[in-house]
């Protein structure tokens, strides 16, 4: 309860930079990645849980896939060779978490098992369960994540309305109500025109929980469109090097475009303010840019003011134009120079 208490608090998107499988199978490299999220401001790392036995069946295996134009040179790598270089053992996953701890940046791992899950609650003990979008419909599998009573982050791509709500009551059966749902497209990358942010009104209207976006689109600019909905969590695939040999790569952002999401999500969260009119200016604020009631020409005592005789400049410490009506036919009480500001004081 208390991250799920934490992120509805917040006022900003919780910021998640998605390393998945982009350490490549290298310790070294996961650490350069946790290190370079954490000092562009990312609150969180996130990695992927799975070995070659808990993600594919055999069938797909013989299927003898070559992931992407990525690997269509690199006729040595199947889909399981690839899958097992860039699993995580056990062993990494605690030495990562370790230091993440060291280096103060919360750290968690999408499980895709059950065994994958009674270590990431039980030794790695992360704020919160990631559940990938593949496994939104699994249900036998969220009522057993719901049972470990941790706050749920739920991806909600490949699915539509109805089986999202199936997927959350699912895990509300297990008397679990600390969900945060992820609007999310589940293509790599996705197009702009298919990234439909507006779903997320939608989830808000619908669910009461907070809402978040998982992004896989091209860049840093629709993650800032998702901000300006008042998103809760913001997760987004992180790189090094877009470059770089790997099937997740080309779709994740690089530390400086990090930078400008935790950064600019921010100020966006800050500048959305109340849905009310409000009057931030102060009143010496509002008299300087304001306009007042002037004369046009020199006007004596007696003389019987006419719309011609008035005009209207800044500042506004005088009688306001709006009150133009209530000063027209009135008789000068005193003497008053060209240009001078006019006062209620100075008329009949």
């Amino acid at each position: 309860m208390k991250f799920f208490n934490k992120i509805k608090k917040l006022n900003r998107p919780y910021i998640i930079a998605e390393i998945g499988a982009n350490h490549n199978g290298s310790l070294g490299l996961a650490k350069k990645l946790i290190l370079k999220a954490k000092d562009a401001g990312a609150d969180c790392v996130k990695f992927q849980s799975w070995t070659k036995n808990s993600i594919f069946s055999k069938k797909k295996y013989k299927e003898n896939y070559f992931l992407k134009d990525d690997y269509r040179n690199r006729k040595d790598y199947t889909l399981e060779s690839i899958v097992e270089k860039f699993s995580l053992s056990e062993n990494l996953l605690l030495k990562l978490k370790s230091f993440c701890d060291k280096n103060k940046i919360d750290f968690t791992s999408t499980p895709f098992s059950k065994r994958e899950v009674d270590f990431l609650v039980k030794k790695l003990k992360p704020p919160f369960i990631k559940i990938a979008s593949m496994d939104l419909n699994n249900y036998p599998f969220l009522e057993y994540v719901a049972k470990k009573n941790k706050t749920i982050v739920l991806s909600t791509g490949l699915s539509n309305l109805s089986e999202i709500k199936k997927a959350v009551k699912t895990i509300e059966s297990k008397k679990n109500y600390k969900i945060i749902i992820l609007h999310c497209v589940a293509i790599y990358p996705t197009p702009d025109n298919l990234s439909n942010i507006n779903s997320i009104d939608v989830l808000k209207k619908v669910f009461k929980y907070p809402i978040g976006y998982s992004d896989h689109t091209l860049g840093f600019g629709v993650s800032l469109a998702a901000a300006s909905k008042n998103i809760c969590l913001l997760e987004k695939h992180f790189t090094l090097d877009k470059k770089m040999f790997g099937w997740d790569h080309k779709v994740s952002i690089t530390p400086d475009e990090l930078k400008i999401i935790c950064r600019e999500s921010k100020r966006i969260t800050k500048a959305l303010g109340s849905k009310s009119i409000v009057v931030p200016e102060s009143k010496k604020r509002k008299e300087e840019f304001r306009r007042s009631i002037v004369i046009t020409k020199d006007l004596k005592t007696g003389h019987r003011i006419k719309e011609a005789d008035l005009d209207f400049k800044r500042p506004g410490t005088g009688i306001p134009p709006g009150k133009i009506f209530n000063v027209i036919g009135k008789k000068m009480k005193k003497n008053l120079s060209k240009d001078s500001i006019l006062l209620f004081k100075d008329i009949n």
